[in-house]
C-alpha cells in the first residue's frame, strides 16, 4: 500500500482532505456573442429612454406677447401710391430729342379730303390729332407720324392712317426732317371704331424710344 498519498487516507497525521473544485465550465463562443448583443441593445435601449425623458423634462417657453398688441394709437396705415394724371393738351412734353404739344383733338369725321383722287374713307371714324414738334437736340432730326399711337378707353392701341393724312398736311404726312431748334406742327389721323373714345395719346421721337403720354380727354 501507498502510505506517501494522504488523499486515500483523510485521517492520516490528523489531516482533513482538500475539497476536491468542481469542473470549470466553458462557454461556447455563440453564447459569449449572444450575451454581448444583449448587453449593448439594454444599454442603447436605456439611453434612448435617458433622452426622451430629458426632452419631455424641458419646459415649454412661454410665447412671447408683441409689445404694441392692443395699441391701436400706434398702428400705421397701409401705404398707398397714387399715379399722378397724365398732362393734357397745350402742355409741353418730351421724348428723346423732341419736345411735343398736343394742340387739338378731333373725333367723328368719316371722310378726310376733297380731292377725289386722293379722299380716304374711315372704316370707322377719323380721330385727328394736332400737334407741335420741336427739335430740342443739337442734331437733325426727323419725326414720323407712324411712331405715334392713340388708345381709347378701353385701351386698345391704334396706328396713324398716313394716306388718309395727305389730305390734312402733304409734307408732313409721312416724314419730317426737323433741324435743331426748329418746329413743326403735324395733324395725325387715326381711324378708331365709330363707338370708340379716344383716352390718350403716347408720343415718340422714334420707334425704339420709351414715349411720353398726353390725356385727349
Amino acid at each position: 500500500m501507498n502510505y506517501q498519498n494522504p488523499q486515500h487516507y483523510p485521517y492520516y497525521q490528523g489531516i482533513p482532505p482538500r475539497p476536491i473544485p468542481p469542473p470549470k465550465t466553458r462557454l461556447s463562443p455563440d453564447v459569449i456573442l449572444l450575451l454581448i448583443v444583449g448587453g449593448i441593445i439594454l444599454l442603447c435601449g436605456a439611453g434612448a429612454l435617458t433622452g426622451t425623458g430629458s426632452k419631455k423634462a424641458q419646459p415649454t417657453p412661454a410665447a412671447v406677447a408683441p409689445t404694441n398688441a392692443g395699441n391701436t394709437s400706434e398702428a400705421k396705415p397701409a401705404a398707398t401710391t397714387s399715379v399722378p394724371p397724365a398732362p393734357g393738351l397745350n402742355t409741353p412734353v418730351r421724348d428723346g430729342k423732341f419736345e411735343f404739344v398736343v394742340t387739338d383733338v378731333q373725333s367723328g369725321m368719316k371722310t378726310l379730303g376733297t380731292n377725289p383722287y386722293l379722299q380716304k374713307t374711315a372704316q370707322g371714324s377719323y380721330t385727328i390729332v394736332s400737334i407741335t414738334v420741336r427739335n430740342t437736340s443739337k442734331v437733325p432730326y426727323g419725326f414720323s407720324p407712324s411712331d405715334q399711337y392713340v388708345f381709347d378707353t378701353q385701351n386698345r392701341k391704334f396706328g396713324n392712317d398716313s394716306t388718309a393724312a395727305i389730305n390734312l398736311q402733304a409734307d408732313t404726312s409721312l416724314y419730317a426732317d426737323i433741324n435743331p431748334g426748329n418746329s413743326i406742327t403735324a395733324q395725325v389721323a387715326f381711324d378708331l371704331p365709330a363707338d370708340a373714345e379716344p383716352d390718350h395719346i403716347v408720343l415718340h421721337d422714334s420707334m425704339f424710344s420709351g414715349g411720353v403720354t398726353v390725356s385727349l380727354r
